[in-house]
């Protein structure tokens, strides 16, 4: 009996895995982007509506495309994976023709057989329906015809657009159209979209004082190289100029006259990404599932590298064992491109080359993230090539493991998210003064150029507030230390590049470490590198 009971289980098991196509079971579920879009109408003025757009198809050479990769915005409020897509959310229920109610609209890729042949299948309007849990679907071809009034809302909301969409000229819905196809029906004016940053200019001097005014000038003539557009503003190059306290009083109201004039329009580029970056900030507890396997795969690549590196490896090298360990775990991509960086190399802070072909006795930096389901790890080990420190990269390998520790009991709930990045940098600062590479602090921050934290998730520079942390909240915590050759300091630092970072998620009773199963501290590392590689006996044979 229990044998036929085994059977009939298996063969159910089979069955349920054929009909799934064979694909993973553990997306993320259409409910959970269903309470995703009711989450942003919850955040969305009264009678407005909000346009998303998919990702663009992006061109690697001639006729091949680099692989797809969905907006996390899009994929976020609906599961589409798909290229040539449009979202409308409405914050209030809508009305057709016929008497039905709808508050949300997806429309998809037409289905195409010859199309599909070549470039895989498409959800059409019966998946989006079906598989994703939509009521209301359309092809991206009745889009242009959406008889959507939006001169009827309060607020239109949408991300501006880059303007770099290729046109498939065939394809009369592809993301191309479908954008120019928004823009005429929202009469969207280029121009009279304001330029953000000389907006920010704006706000600062209608906020600044008369006294202060001087201050101001003198920060905003800073902001002319980077941004030099901005001095030809005739009121901002003005306010610059002056000599004059009178001068600048003139020129601050004609900064609020010309807001006062400027014409009035319900289009807005800029709150969608606040609310999308308050709803992502927080991870829900079917998004941490899919996250902490990301980040765990990630962690057991730094375990399995440790084991099987030696001298004689090659950068390369060691970022294919990483990514193969990703993909045995069936982590679909990396989610961002994988940084070995061995001696000097790794002090270029985002070195994605990975060409130096032995790894010798130097340090090697591996910032690396497995991306699972679309939720992305980054996880950062330092180690040495030949499994032992040296006294000089021991000293300041254990400054930055002592300043992320410090940086990771910082990251508390209620906490600034400043306060992990002002910690870490203490103990740095303080390291390298004490090992005589600068004399002050104050010279520090040339050996730790970047911040400490970011958020984590769809993105792996994820979106958020960066006010106070929140428990559900995932941060990285990744102090480093990077001596360049040539730096003024003893030649025996030269060459020294530590970062370690792990992937902290923020709870109600204090920092949870997701990474921790690879190994931090030196002397643990020391003792992994002893052990035994699978990847040992893994020989191929030489080519001429």
């Amino acid at each position: 009996m229990k044998l036929k009971l085994f059977i009939l289980c298996s063969l159910f098991f089979s069955m349920t895995i054929f009909a799934q196509d064979g694909l993973p079971t553990d997306y993320l579920s259409a409910d959970f982007h269903k309470e995703r879009r009711a989450a942003l109408r919850a955040k969305m003025a009264d009678n407005s509506v909000a346009v998303f757009f998919a990702n663009p198809v992006r061109n690697r050479a001639n006729d091949v495309d680099y692989v797809y990769h969905q907006d996390p915005n899009f994929y976020y409020l609906t599961g589409y994976k798909e290229p040539h897509a449009v979202l409308v959310v409405f914050k209030d229920n809508q009305t057709d023709d016929k008497g039905n109610t709808y508050n949300e609209i997806l429309y998809v890729q037409e289905r195409n057989a010859q199309a599909e042949q070549w470039t895989g299948r498409r959800l059409g309007i019966e998946g989006a329906k079906n598989q994703l849990g939509f009521d209301v679907a359309y092809n991206g071809s009745e889009f242009a015809n959406s008889g959507i009034d939006y001169s009827a809302f309060n607020k239109v909301m949408f991300n501006n657009f880059n303007n770099d969409y290729r046109d498939s000229k065939r394809d009369k819905a592809d993301l191309y159209s479908l954008v120019e196809s928004f823009k005429t029906q929202v009469n969207f004016d280029e121009s009279v979209d304001e330029d953000p940053i000389k907006k920010r200019v704006y706000e600062m001097i209608k906020a600044t004082e008369v006294e202060n005014s001087a201050n101001v000038a003198q920060m905003i003539s800073r902001a002319f190289e980077q941004f030099p557009d901005l001095e030809n503003d005739e009121v901002i190059a003005g306010y610059v100029n002056a000599t004059d306290d009178k001068t600048r009083i003139e020129l601050k109201q004609q900064v609020i006259k010309i807001e006062l004039e400027a014409p009035k329009s319900n289009l807005d580029t800029k709150s969608l990404s606040t609310i999308m970056a308050s709803l992502r900030q927080l991870k829900t507890e079917e998004e941490m599932v899919l996250l902490n396997k990301a980040v765990r795969i990630s962690a057991m690549g730094q375990r399995e590298i440790m084991k099987a590196m030696h001298p004689g490896m090659s950068e390369t090298e060691v970022q294919g064992i990483h990514e193969y360990v990703y993909k045995k775990y069936g982590s679909e991509y990396e989610g961002y491109p994988s940084i070995v960086g061995a001696g000097n190399n790794g002090c270029v802070l985002h070195y994605i080359e990975n060409t130096k072909m032995k790894l010798e006795n130097d340090l090697v930096l591996m910032d690396l993230g497995a991306e699972y389901h679309g939720y992305t790890a980054d996880v950062t080990r330092t180690i040495p090539a030949n499994g032992k420190f040296t006294p000089e990269q021991k000293a300041v390998y254990d400054i930055v493991y002592d300043a992320q520790e410090a940086g990771i009991a910082a990251s508390t709930v209620g906490a600034p998210f400043r306060s992990v990045d002002a910690a870490s940098r203490k103990v740095v600062n303080e390291g390298l003064v004490r090992l005589g590479i600068v004399k002050t602090v104050d010279e520090a921050r040339q050996y730790f150029p970047h911040g400490t934290s970011h958020y984590l998730g769809l993105d792996v520079h994820d979106p958020g507030d960066y006010g106070d942390l929140q428990a559900n909240m995932v941060i990285t915590v990744e102090p480093g230390i990077y001596i360049p050759d040539g730096s003024p300091c003893d030649e025996k630092w030269w060459g020294i590049a530590v970062r370690i970072e792990d992937d902290i998620l923020i709870t109600d009773k204090g920092p949870v470490n997701l990474s921790a199963e690879a190994p931090r501290k030196s002397d643990e590392i020391e003792a992994l590198m002893k052990e035994k590689s699978a990847l040992d006996d893994f020989v191929l044979p030489k080519l001429d």
